[in-house]
């Protein structure tokens, strides 16, 4: 009977800790993938993105790509220390839906689209929206939900109560 007690804790949802942990990971990954692609294009050369942005007829691309750049590596780190998150997410949540509908909504939904394999790997076609959604509604949740205990927001709430 002990067993089954013990295994329900682990089966069910949630997990016996505080309920607001769930924001941590969701932090970490949303706020490392945004820093990863704002470096990822930058170590490329930010002139590369504007010069995609300029093919596609983005207006005022290059005022874009570094708005796009900026928005990535500075609003993933405020994400990633759960500092002023609602504030971060507005800017966040733009880029993502420019990026849907001037890029990926054509490619559909899924964003692993494996067209072959051959002798040197997997070959796969232009991801579609999905990732984009996804980061959206992680956005979104920790909106709602806050960014949990272990952020810079739950600091500073904790110092405006005391």
């Amino acid at each position: 009977m002990k067993v089954m007690l013990s295994l329900e804790k682990f089966c069910v949802s949630p997990f016996p800790v505080p309920v607001s942990w769930y924001a941590v990971p969701l932090r970490l990954i949303v706020g490392f993938g945004f820093i990863e692609h704002g470096y990822a294009k930058l170590a490329r050369g930010a002139d590369g993105f504007i010069m995609i942005l300029h093919a596609i007829g983005m207006p005022f691309a290059h005022l874009l790509g570094w708005a796009t750049i900026l928005t990535e590596i500075i609003g993933g780190s405020l994400i990633l220390l759960g500092a002023f998150v609602p504030v971060a997410t507005v800017p966040m949540i733009i880029v993502l839906l420019v990026a849907i509908f001037t890029v990926h909504l054509p490619n559909g939904f899924s964003s692993i689209k494996l067209l072959s394999y051959g002798a040197s790997g997997a070959h796969f076609g232009q991801p579609g929206y999905e990732t984009d959604l996804l980061y959206i509604a992680g956005l979104i949740a920790l909106c709602l939900g806050g960014p949990g205990p272990a952020s810079l927001d739950g600091y500073l709430k904790k110092r405006r109560t005391h």
